[in-house]
């Protein structure tokens, strides 16, 4: 095939998926229907839409039968998470258990079953569906005192945090470790994750925590003024759902998440002090030592104990100037002298609505230049909280 062939099937396809994008948004209806799978035809695509009420009534429980509501929730979060794309035979089925029509779209031009096209058609699908991620790493910066700046002073600081976040995600890239990072904001701070689903993906917004953190501490030694935030922060894995908010008729391209981690970040930044830095207690799939740690076990400790070994990655990156020369980091232990690592102090937090949630404080050491500091909260800061 030349070079022309390769362009004029290029342009077909691009063509196809405009096509498919204004017949979703027709379908779509403003937000009144989604998108929960999809499958190659001969003559387009089937797809299946439910009204975008379905799925809570689908999974709400019933009081004759609460095993058949947690098998659909089940179900349901299976059938949203990951790739939506389906064999016929799979779509049918997802069609009769859920007893809902498939729809046809009919394009001009079969879609070519390629990589980079049914990627394109998955990221279309997406932006008018529901997703759902069962673990994902998940950061919440929390400017302190915000509200008792003045307009000036909030809209300097937010965009100084922001401008934190592109210049580590530019240095991690210059050292090979791309973080497809997103965020969205909580008016005074932002959430921020990692949209890869790789082996090392947490382990990698985790640097980026650590370096966001080191860039605003260095900030604030350098500014005047009220310009760079004094930031909170909390780290958590857990699940969550995904979707696209509308904007007008059309929906963003941009994503933003809400579920149980979102709700336990937000629960443990409320006790936060300014500066503190607090993770959840998770459970996640981890390798150590080459061994895969149980992924239903709660692996915090042994979580920083990893990432603290794999800090040489970041050694060597240039903030304000100056190179990063040591660089650690440890859960705050429960006693004096503990050995790192092996014996975290544990703190419960009771939040506004008396559930209590788990979690623990992190403290970070470098050395960058003739700099050395330490952020997090000192065991001395946690006893004077209490």
């Amino acid at each position: 095939m030349g070079n022309a062939e390769v362009e004029a099937v290029s342009i077909i396809q691009r063509g196809n998926l405009q096509n498919l994008e204004r017949t979703l948004r027709r379908q779509w209806r403003l937000g009144q229907n989604i998108v929960l799978c999809w499958s190659l035809d001969a003559r387009g695509l089937l797809v299946i839409f439910v009204p975008h009420y379905f799925l809570g009534n689908y999974c709400a429980p019933r009081k004759d039968d609460t095993e058949q509501h947690r098998d659909n929730e089940r179900y349901i979060r299976r059938l949203i998470s990951g790739k939506r794309r389906k064999t016929r035979d799979e779509l049918f089925a997802v069609a009769v258990r859920l007893g809902a029509s498939p729809t046809f779209i009919k394009l001009d031009h079969p879609l070519d079953d390629q990589p980079a096209v049914v990627a394109a058609v998955e990221q279309i699908i997406r932006r008018y569906g529901l997703g759902y991620v069962d673990s994902r790493a998940v950061l919440l910066f929390d400017i302190s005192d915000f509200s008792l700046r003045t307009p000036f002073e909030q809209a300097s600081q937010l965009n100084s945090l922001s401008y934190s976040m592109n210049s580590v995600y530019n240095k991690l890239a210059a050292r090979g470790m791309e973080i497809n990072f997103a965020r969205t904001t909580t008016g005074d701070g932002y959430y921020v994750w990692n949209r890869d689903r790789e082996a090392d993906s947490d382990s990698l917004l985790f640097y980026f925590l650590i370096l966001i953190m080191l860039d605003n501490a260095l900030a604030s030694r350098a500014s005047r003024g009220k310009t760079v935030p004094l930031i909170r922060a909390a780290f958590h894995i857990g699940s969550h759902y995904e979707l696209y908010q509308a904007e007008g008729v059309n929906p963003t391209v941009f994503s933003y998440i809400v579920g149980d981690v979102t709700i336990d970040l937000a629960r443990m930044i409320e006790k936060a002090e300014p500066g503190q830095i607090l993770l959840g207690n998770f459970a996640a799939e981890l390798t150590i030592s080459g061994e895969v740690v149980d992924p239903n076990a709660r692996v915090t400790p042994a979580f920083v104990a990893s990432s603290d070994a794999g800090l040489e990655r970041i050694r060597g990156i240039r903030m304000m100037g100056s190179a990063i020369d040591e660089v650690a980091c440890w859960l705050t232990a429960s006693r004096p002298l503990a050995p790192r690592h092996t014996s975290p102090l544990e703190l419960a937090l009771t939040d506004k609505h008396g559930f209590s949630h788990l979690a623990y404080n992190l403290e970070i050491a470098a050395t960058i230049g003739d700099v050395q500091m330490r952020l997090g909260h000192s065991p001395e800061q946690l006893r004077a909280q209490k």
